[in-house]
């Protein structure tokens, strides 16, 4: 008999029996603990829904700081007035919450509901349209987040956020043809253009937790932005497209380009109205419920 065969294969059967149990035991540990681990970690997470209302303050329509309201007998025109939000929180601990707000608005503005003459005498409104998506700190001034079925928090928050919303967008077109026009022939039209605009959400709030995963809360929501035209009143000068003829343009890019602004600052002579130097703010009213996952959350890691 051959004893290095023999030895080998009781290497290799012991090697199985003594060596993948504990491999097995230890993975499945590993998994459970993971598992585990995660749904600690979950109770964390908080997800609802927000619904409300959105106004602009601006330069057109009121000018305070409160709720507008609705204009109902233009709904026709400018369409229902609403502001939805999905929210994510991340609960650090009973009092602190980090939360993201993603949401879709359609505001309404008109200077027939504001609240000075000369507005009223004006008579200029539209509506608008976007989306919003806002990180924010959440500070509750009870322990709200903790182990318990029912609480009631006043609660404040702040952060950054940004909105995809229209603003104004000019459009000047040279009609002209070819190298031999006489001059150039310009064309102006505006339009809108949906834009980027970053802002700065802050408020307060109170929730009531009234079950160990359900809560209830109702806030005002504050956001300064970094634009004069989400009521339409401001149009910038970088918000200007041009078609040139470019064969006309080579042969005097200066005198071209000169026609190009005086054309540009003729038309936004009479066009921009309101304070140009201060922008607009994009206020909501909301009420929002929301589930915890897990029952009740764990702070202890």
């Amino acid at each position: 008999m051959n004893f290095t065969k023999v030895k080998m294969f009781y290497i290799c059967t012991n090697f199985g029996k003594v060596s993948i149990r504990p491999m097995f035991s230890k993975i499945v540990l590993a998994i459970m603990a993971t598992f585990f681990s995660f749904l600690s970690f979950g109770q964390r997470h908080e997800i609802g829904l927000k619904l409300g209302l959105s106004s602009v303050v601006g330069d057109i329509g009121q000018d305070n700081y409160q709720l507008n309201a609705p204009v109902f007998s233009k709904i026709s025109s400018y369409g229902v007035p609403f502001h939805i939000e999905a929210m994510y929180r991340m609960n650090f601990n009973p009092y602190q919450t980090l939360r993201i707000d993603a949401g879709y608005f359609q505001v309404q503005f008109d200077d027939e509901y504001a609240d000075e003459a000369y507005r009223n005498k004006r008579r200029k409104g539209n509506s608008n349209n976007g989306g919003n998506l806002d990180v924010v700190f959440e500070y509750n001034f009870f322990p709200v987040n903790n182990e318990q079925s029912s609480m009631l928090s006043p609660y404040i928050f702040g952060g950054i956020g940004g909105l995809v919303t229209n603003t104004p967008y000019l459009r000047i077109k040279d009609k002209s043809q070819g190298a031999a026009a006489a001059s150039p022939d310009f064309e102006i039209y505006e339009t809108r253009k949906g834009k980027f605009i970053m802002s700065i959400p802050f408020g307060v709030g109170i929730k009531y937790k009234f079950h160990y995963n359900w809560a209830a809360s109702a806030e005002v929501k504050f956001r300064p932005t970094f634009s004069d035209g989400i009521d339409y009143s401001t149009l910038s000068r970088k918000d200007v497209g041009t078609v040139f003829n470019n064969e006309l343009r080579k042969k005097n890019p200066k005198v071209y380009d000169e026609a190009i602004d005086k054309e540009v600052e003729k038309y936004m002579k009479d066009r921009n109205i309101g304070n140009t130097n201060s922008n607009d703010w994009l206020n909501s009213v909301m009420i929002g419920l929301s589930y915890s996952f897990g029952r009740p959350p764990c702070y202890c890691d």
